[in-house]
Order: C-alpha cells, then sequence, then structure tokens
C-alpha cells in the first residue's frame, strides 16, 4: 500500500493513543486492489453492430399500431434497445426483474424461439394488466440470430411505477 495511502488511513481513522497498534493492523492487512474497465448499466445495448452477422431486425408495434422498425443486435436486450430508440417502453426496475412495465406481446411465430419464462418472470408476468398468452417482459428477451425479424407489441396500458410523472431516459 502507498505510504500515502496507509497514512491518510491511519490519521483519519485511528487517535494518536491507538497509532501504533493501528499501524501494525494497517500494514498486516494491506492489500492491493486492482480495477478493470468499467461498464454502465445498458452499455452495450447502446453500441452498434460490430457486423452484419451480428445484426437482428426487430419492430416495435405502439399502442397505436404504428410500426417502427429497429436494428439491434445479437446480445441486447430488447428493454435497452426500445430505450435507444425512443420506443415508449417504460422499464421502471431496469431489468432487475422486478415489475411488469416493459410487457410486450411476441409475435406467435417468435414464442417458441424465445427461452422458456422464469418463474420469477410468470410471476410478475400474472400481476401485468392485459396479459395474454404471447406476454413476456422485454427485459429478458436478449436478442439473437433466431429472432430475426420479431414483432414486439406494446399492450394499451401497463402498470406505472413512476408516480411523480418520470419518464425513464436512456442510461
Amino acid at each position: 500500500m502507498p505510504s500515502i495511502i496507509r497514512s491518510f488511513i491511519l490519521k483519519s481513522y485511528f487517535t494518536k493513543n491507538n497509532y501504533l497498534a493501528a499501524k501494525s493492523l494497517v500494514k498486516k492487512n494491506s492489500r492491493y486492489f486492482r480495477t478493470t474497465n468499467t461498464v454502465f448499466h445498458g452499455e452495450y445495448e447502446m453500441k452498434d453492430p460490430k457486423s452484419p452477422e451480428e445484426i437482428v431486425n426487430v419492430v416495435f408495434i405502439d399502442k397505436e399500431g404504428k410500426e417502427t422498425p429497429v436494428r439491434g443486435k445479437v446480445g441486447d436486450n430488447v428493454l435497452y434497445l426500445a430505450h435507444r430508440y425512443g420506443i415508449e417502453m417504460e422499464g421502471a426496475c431496469e431489468a432487475s426483474l422486478a415489475c411488469t412495465t416493459c410487457h410486450v406481446y411476441v409475435d406467435h411465430n417468435y414464442t417458441d424461439k424465445l427461452p422458456t419464462a422464469t418463474d420469477e418472470e410468470e410471476d410478475l408476468l400474472d400481476l401485468a394488466p392485459f396479459l395474454k398468452e404471447n406476454s413476456r417482459l422485454g427485459c429478458q428477451i436478449i436478442l439473437s440470430k433466431d429472432l430475426e425479424g420479431i414483432r414486439l407489441e406494446l399492450p394499451q396500458a401497463t402498470r406505472n411505477f413512476y408516480v411523480d410523472g418520470h419518464t425513464p431516459t436512456p442510461h
């Protein structure tokens, strides 16, 4: 541990009476920390595909029936992809599987291409308004090449967890 940091720790957190005991404690328990590059929440989804093989085309259909085609990539989370392109999908829990505000209807041609919903997702979907047999949570849909051309329809309403009128923005 560099002496400046060691000195700061000793002087900041220990009294003069305990200085010698603290000095031996810090020396005995010193550790060196390494850091790696930081990846911010949703950062992967904010990047364009690097090659044509990564591209997955998705069509979002809003509450009024307007279709918005977007270009995602393999590994993208549908919730963050929607945020990137300004699709009105709330995602109040930010993909932590704690709400239903990213509820979508998956086109029937693609429901079998998705992994089976987990018990946690199923339990949350039971709370979603306007539930259908093809309902899924957008935060749990990760794009793969099998999902090329997937169509996702937004329900007429979701249970809005933002009570102050806040609208989430992309990270």
